[in-house]
């Protein structure tokens, strides 16, 4: 017979593979937080603790560390755990990992408690094409058949779910992330004086921070520095791109850095330049901060974050010249910058709601 409490979700567990940074990670602690807050008791499988984001673990939460970052060591690992802390809920924190919660429903069968996941990427890869395409298409159509429900955080991400997922409406609800708070005790990164461009997000292919920084010299403002904050595989090859441009003196990659709040709100503009995301946290973030965005058109979700003209600019993915004339407006003289977007709704709330009805739904079963 499988585990069921009967009053609701009083025990989630969580996973990721490390903590060494990443806007789903970053996420995850700020929902465990909230979520141990409110009385409900956590556990989170972690394959490595180490990394920057070990410090905003919150307190009293279960870590269960393996040893490894490996993606292969998480879904070896999970059945055996959920048999030994028997949660009332699994929460996967975004799609990278819906493989594992794939697997642990299979290993499981009827004693897999009942899971829950977010989209946290898109469903929609235009980096992909033939045979992978294809097979990434009939592998989310899969998922209905592993998770009980799903949580986008904007409503078009949630149409796209139902579609590319063939999930019914009543499996499927929109929650945004609760908001990025300052950490008073996170380091100060050194910022340019004077005015920056801002990139926030890992140095992989997928962020396409080459485009960012060609699009540098072209800009009016031949003073404005630029600043990308994260760090990833590709740092030596944009370096080996800043330098043959002649830019060393304008362009800083400072890594990762525990709280990009600040460097937002001095920021003149924020950009993000990818290929495709799910819902940029950056974006919001940067909005709340009272500071314009310029992004391409990289997921279903960015025209509904940057809804006003006012708030920024949305550019093709692959328009260098509209990137430039983006940027140029909000680094014009006068350009009135946007007034702070305010936070909407009760995330943590939210989602223990429907953690609380999932589980008594399968009580019911």
């Amino acid at each position: 017979m499988p585990h069921c409490n009967r009053f609701g979700a009083g025990r989630i567990l969580a996973f990721a593979q490390s903590l060494r940074g990443g806007g789903v990670e970053r996420a995850l602690l700020r929902m465990a937080h909230g979520w141990q807050a409110q009385g409900r008791e956590i556990i989170l499988v972690i394959g490595d603790r180490q990394g920057p984001l070990s410090r905003e673990l919150p307190e009293g939460v279960a870590v269960r560390e393996l040893g490894s970052a490996s993606y292969a060591a998480l879904r070896r690992a999970m059945p055996g755990i959920i048999r030994e802390t028997r949660p009332d809920l699994i929460f996967c924190p975004g799609n990278h990992y819906s493989a594992v919660a794939g697997w642990t429903r299979l290993a499981l069968g009827r004693d897999c408690p009942p899971i829950v996941a977010k989209v946290s990427n898109a469903l929609v890869r235009p980096d992909m094409g033939g045979i992978e395409a294809w097979g990434y298409r009939r592998w989310l159509r899969l998922h209905p058949c592993f998770l009980d429900h799903v949580v986008a955080m904007t409503d078009a991400t949630a149409a796209e779910a139902m579609r590319e997922m063939r999930l019914p409406a009543d499996r499927i609800s929109t929650i945004a992330n609760p908001p990025a708070l300052p950490l008073p005790d996170a380091e100060a990164v050194a910022l340019p004086e004077g005015r920056y461009i801002l990139g926030v997000g890992r140095l992989e292919a997928q962020k396409r921070w080459e485009r960012l920084i060609a699009a540098l010299p072209r800009l009016a403002d031949r003073e404005v520095r630029l600043v990308i904050l994260g760090e990833g595989s590709l740092r030596e090859a944009l370096t080996a791109q800043v330098a043959a441009l002649g830019l060393t003196a304008r362009v800083t990659m400072p890594g990762h850095v525990g709280d990009p709040l600040p460097a937002m709100a001095g920021a003149a503009v924020v950009a993000l330049t990818s290929d495709y995301e799910g819902v940029p946290g950056v974006l919001r973030e940067a909005l709340a901060q009272g500071t314009p965005v310029v992004a391409t058109d990289s997921s279903v979700s960015v025209r509904e974050i940057v809804a006003s003209p006012a708030s920024g600019d949305v550019i093709a993915r692959d328009d260098a010249d509209g990137l430039v004339a983006a940027l140029d407006r909000w680094l014009a003289p006068g350009a009135a910058r946007p007034e702070p977007a305010t936070h909407q709704g009760d995330p943590i709330a939210e989602y223990l709601a429907l953690f609380d009805r999932v589980v008594t739904q399968r009580c019911g079963e």
